[in-house]
């Protein structure tokens, strides 16, 4: 079977649609418009001023337009030709500032800079001692420019290293699997080891019972009295045993006081800083 060629059918299409197709090799449309092709470019279309505006270089700062001037014309950064760089640099910050007033500003401090430094070398050197010498205007300059160059390509290097996200993603896998679960075997020697660990924790945690001693002031007010029967004086520390304990001595002196307040009891002392004296209160009767 042999196919018609293409002369033969736009032969036989209708005369009124051929002036629509594009006159490009191959029938390739220009562009597509909403996905449709576009083979003419519309008489109609209006294009704003600053659409087709390309900017060429993109400098982030003065010391790269500068940079970026030395380099392209080869300068040696030791030995900058002020007159050339200064004139190309003020031809860049004419052009930026027609366009951006606030960018320009930026620049212009450089510029100034650029045009000083190129005023101090036209004047006469300053004299200097014998074996020194003379003071670049350039230097600080060129330590600036060294300083920012190394940093760029520091930044550059950096740049260039795999970044997460940019270069390469993470791997994920998901992995559903339906296994059972398989224990380990446990015989009688791991048993007898974890009870004996138990033990020995068991040994560190004690704990101590504080149980609280009951004592009744009323009975050591009787015990008082019946020492202090049958006895005219008696020093005050005879009434108390240090050996039966702190508590017991508070409870006795308890007593003492519960005793004196009732007039059961005289304390009595002859002048101060005497001996204290206990007995029983007189009783008339």
């Amino acid at each position: 079977m042999t196919l018609p060629s293409a002369d033969t059918v736009l032969a036989g299409l209708d005369p009124a649609i051929l002036p629509v197709m594009p006159q490009v090799v191959d029938q390739v449309a220009l562009a597509r418009l909403y996905g449709e092709p576009l083979f003419a470019m519309p008489q109609d279309l209006y294009i704003p001023p600053d659409a087709l505006e390309v900017f060429l270089e993109a400098f982030e700062g003065p010391l790269d337009l500068l940079l970026y001037l030395i380099r392209k014309q080869n300068f040696n950064i030791l030995d900058i030709p002020m007159l050339s760089v200064t004139k190309q640099y003020l031809v860049y910050v004419d052009q930026i500032r027609n366009r951006n007033l606030e960018l320009a500003a930026e620049y212009l401090l450089m510029a100034a800079m650029l045009i000083e430094i190129k005023s101090r070398m036209l004047l006469p050197p300053k004299k200097v001692a014998l074996g020194e010498e003379a003071e670049d205007p350039r230097a600080e300059l060129v330590r600036r420019l060294i300083e920012y160059e190394q940093m760029k390509l520091a930044a550059a290097r950096l740049n260039a290293l795999p970044q997460f996200g940019r270069d390469f993603l993470k791997a994920g896998i998901t992995i559903e699997q339906s296994l059972v679960p398989r224990f380990p075997e446990v015989n009688i020697s791991d048993l007898q080891d974890a009870w004996r660990d138990i033990l020995k924790r068991a040994k560190l945690v004690q704990h101590h019972k504080i149980t609280r001693e009951e004592l009744s002031v009323r009975e050591h007010m009787g015990m008082v009295l019946r020492r202090l029967q049958g006895r005219c004086f008696v020093p005050f520390e005879e009434l108390f045993d240090p050996a039966s304990g702190s508590a017991v001595l508070v409870v006795t002196f308890i007593a003492l006081l519960e005793l004196g307040k009732e007039t059961l009891i005289d304390i009595t002392q002859a002048e101060a800083f005497a001996p204290i004296y206990v007995r029983l209160a007189y009783s008339p009767s």
